[in-house]
């Protein structure tokens, strides 16, 4: 490994001493997405099981901090690498044709495997991005945008999330009857209010219809899956509201777990978008506007793919949908995190034959909780 360092400009008799911390940043980079994949592979290994127990979700969850801190050092190592100034670049750049970052196979398995799609992917000039690849790392990568993904295998889990719908508890219908109510108050308090002039009337009512309209579409599965058909959305329907669901009621202990999930697979979503930025940026400051080594546009294809690679700005975008106070509903876990079901749940335990249930049921005048159930999926 300590030997691995391989100088082009050396070869060919212009030795230029930052080449060395150039190709030492790249390799460190190749290291940890060796890294990254070993804990990304384990995790899609526990989301393929036919159950998943609160356990797997919460070695889960260590999995991906783990793999944010990584992220967090990506960053950094492009402080590093902008030690080296963009004259200090330039005596061996020529020597690096047609070598290009574009070329790490580990990279686009990390981007397949987490869930980008290949056809939502940036053209790379007019080839296919697997065209620089070498054979061997082609077929992996091939291999890698048909095999399941954390993005399918997390809708997969969030669809089997059995309490949406469940003995007297709607929560869709629920939560949709609070948000209708909430717009129809905001409504009034626009047209009531003394101080808006008639222009002002007009965009705020504007402004209002155009977040009504969104929440319309929000909750129809059928203009959803309309807009999933457009490719404007990916995360279907049911898993949508089940991902809602878990961000209102973060707070229930049975939720911490799954709540964690989400808000990891965000942040390493937010922390590779950080990190194509800060490489955007800092190209621009070494190459200006010139075309990059392996053919792209560099610094503009670099935004771009900030802007578009991401994987899962669905779950980002429920926030538009938030209420301070959610409807209330699940009081029977307010005071405990375990599950206990009554010997009468006779059409529970038929449903759920997974379940662990309590040998000594707690004596409670409480109905059981649908939300209960949620981690033990089958």
């Amino acid at each position: 490994l300590l030997d691995s360092q391989d100088l082009m400009s050396l070869k060919n008799g212009e030795p230029a001493h930052d080449e060395m911390l150039f190709i030492i940043v790249h390799q460190s980079y190749e290291l940890w997405f060796k890294q990254i994949l070993h804990e990304l592979d384990s995790i899609l290994d526990l989301f393929c099981q036919k159950s998943i127990n609160e356990s797997d979700i919460s070695r889960s969850v260590l999995r991906l901090n783990r793999i944010i801190e990584i992220q967090k050092l990506l960053i950094n190592q492009i402080r590093v690498l902008e030690t080296m100034t963009a004259m200090d670049f330039l005596e061996f750049r020529d020597h690096l044709f047609p070598s290009s970052g574009f070329q790490s196979s580990q990279f686009r398995l990390i981007e397949n495997k987490l869930g980008l799609h290949k056809n939502l992917r940036l053209k790379y000039g007019k080839h296919n991005y697997k065209d620089v690849l070498k054979k061997n790392e082609k077929v992996k990568v091939e291999d890698s945008e048909n095999n399941k993904t954390m993005f399918l295998l997390l809708e997969n889990w969030l669809e089997r999330t059995p309490f949406l719908v469940f003995d007297g508890f709607d929560f869709w219908k629920k939560y949709s009857d609070v948000i209708k109510s909430l717009l129809k108050q905001e409504e009034q308090v626009i047209r009531n209010n003394p101080k808006h002039t008639i222009d002002e009337l007009e965009s705020n009512l504007k402004s209002h219809d155009a977040t009504v309209s969104a929440f319309n579409a929000f909750i129809s599965t059928e203009k959803h899956n309309e807009l999933i058909e457009k490719g404007e959305k990916r995360l279907s329907h049911k898993a949508t509201k089940a991902a809602l669901l878990i961000f209102l009621y973060r707070d229930e202990p049975i939720l911490h777990s799954p709540f964690n999930l989400l808000s990891r697979l965000m942040d390493i979503d937010e922390l590779f978008t950080n990190w194509r930025q800060r490489h955007a940026i800092m190209v621009q400051r070494m190459i200006g506007g010139k075309i990059g080594t392996g053919g792209s546009t560099g610094h503009a294809y670099l935004n771009a793919a900030a802007d578009k690679h991401k994987v899962f700005s669905e779950l980002s975008d429920l926030s538009t949908f938030f209420k301070s106070h959610p409807p209330s509903s699940i009081e029977c876990i307010k005071s405990s995190p375990y599950l206990i079901i009554p010997d009468s749940s006779i059409s529970l335990r038929r449903s759920f034959p997974s379940l662990v249930l309590s040998p000594t049921p707690a004596k409670t005048d409480n109905p059981p909780c649908p939300l209960a159930i949620l981690l033990i999926s089958s």
